[in-house]
């Protein structure tokens, strides 16, 4: 198709190689250092929270409560999220996420009680919905296009790289603890360890106070607050109502996986937690490598078929999953599917970004992030349902199946309106 041969490379075509994709200004490393300690404090933080509350004795409902708390306040928060940032610019968001969230956090560590675990958490959502809201924006206007898709996936690199290193962290900070001889319970030493990690995570905040975010047209008008000019920051045109259910549905896929396949590792095919966590150390650090291969992928091949390539890899490896019955092959599968379901998440947010028009990338992004997160919960909801009724290699094959029916969908639906109307001027030619 005629299409595929204009679908992106054009704006890269040019490019002498690689490096110039990598080449950022000091903006975008300004936001860098912001979201590095960001990631970098709350990896540790939700990696040690559940079992916090664990040695607080909290039963599984009440953890569950909890969590579903945060969930809903972050989807709630989401949609206003959006429609403050196209009003008064993504850099005030950011300064009330970066200085609120580690304070709710703090909280949360220092509060024991169960009505206040869940009204900490639910505004602990609310603020780590602004994070959500303003990254996609805010990388789209400190890159160019041809930087973009290097810039989302460095940023996703690292938070895989810090999320790695805050697991063996948590692992082995205990045991240094006991050590150098302090005098800490196990309660004693995860307070200790998630007051750290919300500091580090509020350290982000003296790079957002020296942040400056270019401001799109429309955020410096006055046709901000009228009918018109909400209407068309929130109209849902043809490629978001194609993309949108595929990145929700996609978006389940990931969740489910993210949640069943280590049980399924444990339960079904008996490999200890000790050896669980290696192998999810493993994936981390395959993860981090693919996502900086990424963009020389979508180089290569186009935002669309690079999407299309890694999502077909994760459905295939799900599949190979169910229906193995051999431990060691199973990590195998397991680690591919770890690796190319993460893959595809900076690509698919790039593709948002540069087919959005930049007066409307904050309400676009908060759309995105509130249907991700419903098509995650649903999914996952659903999927625990099946799965307790008719067991994991019958549920999970028909997962792999689904997933590439929405990678053959994405393929198919989702094209790039600039790439169209380009095709559109060649052809009246």
């Amino acid at each position: 198709m005629i299409l595929d041969s204009l679908d992106l490379p054009l704006e890269q075509a040019a490019l002498p190689g690689p490096a110039r994709h990598w080449r950022f200004n000091r903006g975008f490393w300004t936001f860098f250092t912001a979201a590095f300690f960001f990631d970098a404090g709350f990896a540790v933080f939700f990696f040690l929270f559940n079992l916090y509350l664990v040695d607080l004795h909290f039963s599984e409902r009440a953890i569950g409560s909890v969590n579903a708390a945060m969930t809903l306040g972050s989807l709630l928060g989401t949609l206003p999220g959006g429609e403050l940032t196209r009003r008064f610019g993504v850099r005030p968001l950011l300064l009330a996420c970066f200085a609120t969230a580690p304070l709710l956090g703090a909280a949360r560590t220092l509060c024991t009680g169960i009505p206040a675990q869940t009204s900490l958490a639910f505004l602990m959502g609310l603020a780590m919905s602004g994070w959500g809201v303003c990254f996609l924006p805010a990388v789209s206007r400190l890159t160019t296009p041809k930087t973009r898709s290097a810039a989302f996936s460095l940023i996703f690199a690292v938070s895989i790289g810090t999320s790695a290193l805050g697991g063996f962290l948590c692992s082995r900070l205990p045991s240094w603890i006991a050590a150098a001889g302090l005098p800490l319970s196990s309660v004693g030493s995860k307070r200790l360890l998630l007051l750290a990690s919300c500091t580090i995570a509020a350290m982000g905040l003296f790079a957002v106070l020296s942040l400056k975010v270019p401001a799109a047209a429309c955020e410096e008008g006055a046709a901000l607050s009228d009918w018109s000019g909400w209407r068309e920051a929130w109209r849902l045109d043809a490629f978001l109502a194609s993309f949108l259910p595929c990145m929700a549905l996609w978006s389940g896929v990931l969740a489910v996986t993210s949640v069943f396949a280590n049980v399924y590792l444990t339960r079904e095919l008996g490999i200890p937690l000790s050896r669980l966590a290696m192998i999810f150390s493993v994936a981390q650090v395959l993860q981090f490598g693919a996502s900086l291969l990424m963009p020389l992928l979508v180089r290569s091949l186009t935002r669309r078929n690079a999407i299309a390539l890694v999502q077909a890899l994760a459905a295939l490896a799900l599949c190979a999953l169910g229906l193995t019955h051999a431990a060691g092959l199973a990590v195998s599968f397991y680690l591919l599917l770890s690796v190319a379901q993460w893959m595809s998440s900076p690509v698919l947010y790039d593709m948002l970004m540069h087919a959005t028009p930049d007066h409307r990338r904050s309400t676009v992004a908060a759309m995105t992030m509130f249907s991700n997160g419903l098509g995650g919960a649903a999914a996952t909801a659903l999927t625990g349902v099946l799965l307790s009724r008719f067991g994991y290699r019958a549920v999970l094959p028909w997962l792999a199946i689904a997933a590439m029916t929405i990678a053959l969908v994405f393929r198919r639906a989702n094209q790039d309106p600039k790439s169209q109307s380009l095709v559109s001027a060649i052809s009246t030619q």
